[in-house]
């Protein structure tokens, strides 16, 4: 069966995104991608070192995997657009991640700037990834406004707390036909098998691997995960009921 994730023209194998911050090593890096079977990989453009390009992030993510820059530390729009307008001009690419987050103490972006930034980079010829608080209207925004895919927060990024704007994800889902990946927050496998489940296009999540333990078997159990939750969503699931015996009830030896 094909089944692809299609993004910006593009068709991906793989529904598990990761980010790229967080490792005490980014050699591991390469072999994450690989053991995920990640296709697509989100850098901060603020950790790239103009000034020393042999210690630059993006030398340690292999060819042939497609590259989201993000406007990780815009505090408002203009900034953010500054950012991608950089980021384009190093030969990155047209994707970009839209991150605007005013608020340092829970670190949530502020929607009306993503929104704003979206328009602007959309009309640009970007293709934008908007990751925002989820909320219906301002979802179907971003939508309208054309980005490629919306990216609600299933709670607070690094928190791993998992899936807590559970039903206003799910809501999005099924609102929203641009496809919507949930983004931070994810702590657990069971977590992405969950949101996978729902119906969303993908998952991006970085801490619960770059911080685990393990980083690599991690890795392994989130491309799972990922993958199980998709399949489960395909296959559609059997409605609940208070009791349903999986065999026959007759036929009983006397």
């Amino acid at each position: 069966m094909d089944d692809f994730l299609e993004l910006a023209g593009k068709k991906f194998k793989s529904r598990l995104l990761t980010g790229s911050g967080k490792y005490h090593d980014e050699r591991i890096i390469k072999e994450i991608l690989e053991t995920a079977d990640c296709d697509i990989i989100t850098v901060a453009l603020r950790r790239v070192d103009f000034n020393n390009p042999q210690n630059n992030i993006v030398n340690f993510i292999p060819q042939g995997k497609q590259l989201m820059p993000n406007t990780s530390g815009a505090r408002t729009a203009e900034e953010a657009v500054r950012i991608a307008k950089l980021s384009k001009e190093m030969g990155y690419g047209n994707w970009i991640k839209i991150e605007v987050i005013k608020d340092s103490k829970y670190l949530l972006p502020d929607n009306l700037e993503t929104l704003k930034a979206t328009e602007i980079l959309v009309n640009d010829g970007f293709a934008v990834f908007a990751y925002m608080q989820p909320d219906l209207a301002m979802g179907r925004r971003m939508a309208q406004a054309g980005a490629t895919a919306v990216m609600p927060l299933a709670a607070p990024i690094g928190s791993n707390k998992g899936l807590l704007m559970k039903e206003t994800i799910r809501i999005m889902i099924e609102e929203i036909d641009t496809p919507i990946i949930v983004d931070a927050g994810i702590g657990k496998p069971s977590h992405a098998c969950e949101a996978m489940e729902m119906g969303a296009a993908a998952i991006l999540l970085n801490t619960a691997i770059a911080a685990s333990k393990n980083p690599v078997l991690m890795a392994k159990a989130f491309k799972n995960a990922v993958e199980a939750g998709r399949l489960g969503f395909l296959a559609g699931f059997a409605k609940e009921s208070s009791v349903s015996a999986s065999s026959p009830l007759t036929g009983f030896l006397d």
